[in-house]
């Protein structure tokens, strides 16, 4: 779709624009440019004439944005924002070798951080960003390559790839187990149970798997496992976690089974890809690379 000229200002009336708009000073933005105040002035009214609105409301010696330049002026920063990113990016790395990965924040930091100065020393002209979301998001509207997802294979319009598993367990600390002395899958109803929140059905799935009727009652519910992981190991009550996540904690006592009882999750994890984005060479190479080190895994 062919955008009219006078809704693409150039980048130089933008950038006079947002200094103003921020500093709250001509003055200040044309020192912050190395510019003139005239030149800053001229190209402010250059773009208001451009976009036949008024941004900002002029009292003598000074400048004030109007509802509407208030309202340009935030879009227009994070735009500036982009480009300026998107440019050290290039400059930094001119073969564009730059993947930008959404992860779930414990499986980013637990499993996935440790192995990445592998992938980096295979791939040393490729540059990762990472950034957590714990839900979908529209790959439309957010500048990310790819995603490590858990759930269903239900995410509509993108491509995917299992990456494994997961096997849940119910964990507690040592002085919690000593207390309520659990024998049966039946008896964790008596403690404190705790979850996380995007997954608000997993006791009651567990007590079904283990032929306990009539669901879990009240659960405690968390946003990230790491803060339920260390609910579980100060006593709050019993959490499911997923064991490839827990096992310096295992290891280590701070965590124990409540039961040995495991239970396997329906969903799985997967790497998911806009579709324009699959032969993007930093995405191709980690997705083959994150493939073989997840395939004992699947």
């Amino acid at each position: 779709m062919h955008t009219p000229r006078r809704f693409l200002p150039s980048t130089a009336l933008l950038a006079a624009f947002e200094a103003a708009a921020r500093t709250g000073s001509v003055t200040t933005a044309a020192r912050e440019l190395s510019l003139t105040q005239s030149a800053v002035s001229r190209q402010i009214k250059l773009l208001e004439e451009q976009l036949e609105v008024e941004l900002f409301a002029r009292e003598r010696q000074s400048i004030r944005l109007t509802a509407a330049g208030a309202a340009y002026a935030r879009e227009i920063r994070e735009a500036l924002r982009k480009i300026s990113t998107a440019s050290f990016n290039l400059h930094a790395n001119p073969r564009g070798g730059t993947l930008d990965l959404a992860i779930l924040p414990t499986f980013g930091t637990r499993w996935l951080a440790p192995r990445l100065p592998k992938f980096l020393v295979q791939n040393p002209g490729i540059t990762i960003n990472l950034a957590t979301r714990l839900t979908y998001f529209d790959f439309r509207t957010e500048a990310l390559d790819a995603a490590i997802h858990f759930g269903p294979r239900d995410w509509p319009g993108v491509e995917m790839a299992l990456l494994r598993s997961e096997q849940v367990v119910p964990a507690c600390s040592p002085e919690l187990k000593n207390q309520y002395r659990f024998c049966g899958a039946s008896d964790l109803r008596k403690a404190p149970l705790l979850s996380i929140a995007t997954r608000p059905n997993a006791w009651d799935r567990w007590f079904s798997a283990h032929d306990v009727p009539g669901g879990s009652g009240q659960t405690m519910y968390f946003d990230q496992f790491a803060t339920v992981a260390q609910a579980a190991m100060v006593g709050v009550g019993v959490a499911l976690l997923p064991t490839f996540l827990i096992q310096e904690e295992l290891a280590s006592g701070n965590l124990v089974l409540a039961l040995d009882l495991p239970m396997q999750s329906a969903e799985r994890y997967y790497l998911v890809w806009p579709p324009e984005r699959s032969t993007h060479p930093p995405l191709v190479a980690f997705r083959e690379w994150l493939l073989a080190e997840t395939v004992a895994d699947r």
